[in-house]
């Protein structure tokens, strides 16, 4: 993701089609050939180049969709394009699972999914236009600045780097759910029926709940916003704020039944993860109604670099840390035989896990202040944007004046 801000500068700045289909390509190209690397030195070497095909789209897209269309519309354009996080993850799970049964070797689900991304360069190609830089809003005579002028901008304002915080949070509690949550789950079931336990089974169990949230979380959130946002100006941010609020707790008794009743726990992570899901299309699009149209590609790359950063690309070694350094403070003299072993491991996992719960009331914390100055850094990109249109309208008149 070191690559998003390059994606951003010519996402802003050249044809966003042709960057696209080229992040796809690599993506396609270094998840293939990953796949048959020996040695764990290319292994990671070219699961890292995926990242970089992947910071190309998940930068560019939500700026095209943000260019086609305006208000509600953009907001449901956004939920459809946000909600194929969730449910990817899901199908990732499962696909992936399934696959590796059927096969036997885990690397074939690398080998598949390079297939899909061929089918999306064709219709990339084929079906998407690049459309003018705010066509739709009236912001296309909106002159581009340098890309340092952009960065100085974006830092200055304070409804994009408090909502960037908040959504990095979101990113910190999903990928350690997504690394960690089938493991723990695993150990938890393993208290409750012994060795007993289907690896794979648990698996695809997580990953249909991943999914399902997602396709009720996503376009939960967008509707939300859309229904309050006709009263509340500072709406967006408080619908994050709160679904984090009321997802700490539901993850927080999810891992507490873990280890005792299977389905309470998984319900309630459901649930948690439903809540965590409204945040993806409402803050793509506090984004967009925030920055001007020719920072956008930069504004997305910066949100994501920060969010993969400081988010889910460490989340999951923290979580790990913790729980080994849980795990060997642990006083475990009480416990008899081989659960002992089980024990630990679920509990010092179980423990490292609780930071999820302080991180998502920290996130809303960042909502929460974003409210406070929501109102006032919209007003400034509608103010610029009506700005540059009355101008050129104006010097529109008085050329075919003078002619």
């Amino acid at each position: 993701m070191i690559f998003a801000p390059l994606f951003g500068y010519l996402g802003d700045r050249y044809n966003r089609k042709i960057i696209m289909s080229f992040g796809v390509f690599l993506w396609c190209l270094t998840t293939f050939i990953g796949s048959y690397m020996k040695t764990y030195g290319w292994f990671l070497l070219f699961r890292a180049m995926v990242g970089v095909g992947e910071a190309s789209y998940s930068t560019i897209a939500p700026t095209i969709i943000s260019d086609l269309f305006v208000k509600d519309v953009r907001s449901k354009m956004l939920a459809l394009f946000y909600f194929a996080i969730p449910v990817g993850s899901g199908l990732g799970y499962i696909a992936g699972g399934e696959t590796a049964r059927a096969t036997g070797s885990w690397q074939w689900g690398l080998r598949i999914t390079p297939a899909l991304g061929i089918l999306a360069i064709i219709l990339i190609l084929l079906l998407v236009r690049d459309p003018i830089r705010g066509e739709k809003e009236g912001g296309a005579n909106i002159a581009s600045t340098s890309w340092g002028e952009d960065v100085r901008a974006l830092l200055k304002n304070q409804s994009f780097m408090l909502s960037t915080a908040g959504f990095t949070c979101v990113s910190f509690v999903t990928g350690a759910l997504a690394w960690w949550g089938p493991t723990f789950l695993k150990l938890g079931l393993k208290l409750q029926m012994g060795d007993d336990v289907d690896e794979h089974n648990v698996s695809y169990k997580f990953g249909l709940i991943a999914m399902v949230a997602g396709l009720i979380g996503v376009p939960l959130g967008s509707i939300l916003a859309q229904k309050l946002r006709v009263c509340y100006s500072q709406a967006d941010p408080l619908i994050c704020a709160v679904g984090l609020l009321i997802s700490a707790p539901l993850i927080f008794f999810g891992a507490v039944l873990a280890g005792i009743n299977s389905t309470g726990c998984y319900l309630l992570i459901f649930a948690g993860q439903v809540f965590i899901n409204i945040n993806w299309s409402i803050v793509a699009d506090m984004l967009l109604y925030v920055v001007i149209p020719t920072r956008r590609s930069t504004a997305e790359a910066f949100q994501i670099l920060i969010a993969h950063a400081l988010g889910d690309a460490g989340s999951p070694y923290l979580i790990g840390l913790i729980s080994e350094y849980v795990k060997s403070s642990i006083s475990a003299q009480a416990i008899p035989g081989d659960a002992k072993s089980d024990l630990i491991e679920f509990r010092s996992l179980q423990y490292a896990l609780f930071i999820t719960i302080f991180v998502e009331v920290i996130g809303s914390l960042f909502f929460f202040f974003t409210a406070l100055h929501i109102q006032k850094d919209k007003a400034v990109v509608d103010f610029t944007i009506a700005d540059k249109y009355l101008e050129t309208k104006h010097n529109g008149k008085a050329e075919s004046t003078r002619l």
